[in-house]
């Protein structure tokens, strides 16, 4: 998924977190396991705890109904936004394509990043949804470009390839200071999401929204990133904000279109 910091405000057209306080105050329910991995992730010195979710293909669908990231096949998404100052334009495509991955059949999204019309970064994205309603990530194959030709493919993974596992995109039932693996490929790919919010709002172009969730997204190998992401219920994505890489950018949602 192309990723990237929202912040949220009922205010400003611009993306800012709404309730700082009342945010800060939130955050306090943090698990044993939640503080131990944020704790390795800050100082490196900490083992982390092991990850073994264990998946049963019956259990899972290509069907994601999940509120806060209903995927639809048809479901176009716009968003807009700077990297380091310069334009950004992510399309996000719902298709109507399953791939099975470790047995579970996976919706197929497709990611188009540009700017100022100039091919950047193409994705494709693998999601399953489980009989709880927790939306699982399977996977990525992703690409950058430059002058019309690939450059960089680090980041590409795939649950069940050389010990790639699943992660957890979105809960069923997201709950505040929940922390949760949203990717796992030692050394590659540790990507860990935590829910700060369940109460914010947001103005982005697409829209007003209220009971908006927020996530802090860092990543276990990277202690230099650093990202929020929101999300509103029966829209998904609404945009996000921060360092990921070594940029910052910020992208909101622009439009979305959805099938007849």
């Amino acid at each position: 998924m192309t990723r990237v910091f929202i912040t949220t405000v009922a205010a400003v057209a611009a993306l800012t977190l709404t309730a700082a306080g009342s945010l800060s105050a939130n955050t306090a329910n943090n698990t044993p396991e939640n503080d131990e991995i944020k704790l390795a992730a800050a100082t490196g010195t900490k083992e982390l705890p092991p990850y073994e979710p264990k998946i049963e293909p019956s259990k899972f669908s290509a069907n994601i109904t999940n509120p806060y990231f209903p995927l639809m096949p048809g479901m176009v998404f716009v968003y807009e936004g700077m990297r380091d100052g310069l334009p950004r334009r992510v399309e996000v495509t719902v298709t109507n394509e399953t791939k099975t991955i470790m047995g579970v059949p996976c919706i197929v999204t497709r990611d188009v990043v540009t700017s100022k019309t100039e091919l950047v970064e193409k994705t494709t994205d693998w999601y399953a949804q489980d009989s709880d309603g927790n939306v699982w990530y399977f996977g990525e194959d992703t690409a950058e470009y430059e002058n019309g030709k690939v450059t960089n493919t680090h980041g590409t993974w795939m649950a069940g390839v050389n010990g790639a596992l699943p992660g957890i995109i979105m809960p069923a039932i997201p709950k505040v200071g929940e922390g949760y693996r949203q990717e796992f490929l030692p050394g590659t790919a540790e990507d860990y999401a935590r829910v700060i919010s369940n109460v914010a709002t947001a103005r982005v172009p697409a829209g007003d929204f209220e009971d908006v969730l927020i996530t802090e997204d860092t990543d276990l190998l990277d202690r230099n990133k650093f990202e929020n992401k929101s999300f509103a219920k029966g829209i998904g994505y609404l945009g996000s904000q921060g360092v990921v890489n070594g940029h910052f950018e910020v992208v909101r949602l622009v439009s979305m279109l959805k099938p007849n």
